[in-house]
């Protein structure tokens, strides 16, 4: 159990702002154990936007505290993972090939394609958001920020890292296995469940096979993920299941 809470902590100092890890010693081998645990830190997010909303809903409009929500969430993962979105979009844009490509996403410099791709990602799960009947908006608060973590436990799970030079996100990528993406998809199994019964499983099957197309796309064009892969994932899977629910009710 302790072990599985000093996890939980390496997850949570990766995913988010949070100093709570400074006392832990981290190896490779911890960092891959803990992105199992990655889905139940964007529980814990999710939790935070709703306690959030709760607090503020009889005080502000509506639209303006969904803004405020995203930015919530913005903040408390230091843009993690939409710096990464801007990165693939350049380089999946502009690159002819595999190689291009992967130079063009470790410019740390931001492209036309990259600003618009993450423009219209924000814009999507903005509206997405706002539309959501209030009876469903405390379950995709909590359910969408999983999600989206749980993505990249698929997507380092299920492929490898393509730059030969190594990176942040590689350690994950060689680290993680089978049991970490087994836990992490219990873990999101059990929210859609209790968030959206069994409309829940629906909404699971649908955004597996988002992330599986995800996966054939990202194979396919470079080989495999990196780092910003990973990130974007997590960015699209969240727009994805604010527009699945959305559909569904």
């Amino acid at each position: 159990m302790r072990k599985s809470w000093e996890d939980f902590r390496v997850a949570c100092a990766f995913l988010t702002v949070f100093p709570v890890a400074g006392s832990l010693s981290i190896d490779d081998q911890r960092l891959g154990r803990s992105m199992g645990l990655f889905p139940a830190v964007g529980l814990a997010l999710g939790l935070l936007l709703v306690v959030c909303n709760w607090l503020l809903a009889p005080l502000l409009p509506r639209a303006v505290l969904d803004c405020l929500l995203l930015l919530l969430l913005i903040l408390a993962t230091g843009a993690l993972h939409l710096d990464g979105i801007a990165d693939m979009i350049d380089g999946l844009a502009g690159g002819r090939d595999r190689e291009s490509s992967l130079r063009i996403m470790k410019d740390s410099r931001v492209g036309a394609m990259g600003v618009v791709g993450l423009v219209m990602v924000l814009l999507l799960k903005y509206l997405s958001l706002y539309h959501l009947p209030l009876a469903q908006k405390a379950g995709a608060l909590i359910f969408m920020p999983a999600a989206g973590r749980w993505c990249q436990v698929f997507l380092a799970s299920c492929s490898s890292y393509v730059r030969n030079e190594g990176g942040t996100g590689s350690v994950f990528v060689d680290q993680v296995g089978r049991a970490e993406l087994l836990l992490g998809s219990l873990t999101l199994l059990l929210a859609g469940l209790v968030l959206f019964s069994y409309q829940g499983l629906l909404l699971l099957v649908l955004v597996l096979v988002f992330a599986a197309l995800l996966l054939h796309y990202f194979e396919r064009r470079i080989g495999g993920v990196t780092g910003d892969i990973l990130g974007a994932g997590t960015e699209f899977v969240e727009v994805f299941s604010l527009l699945a629910i959305l559909a569904l009710y």
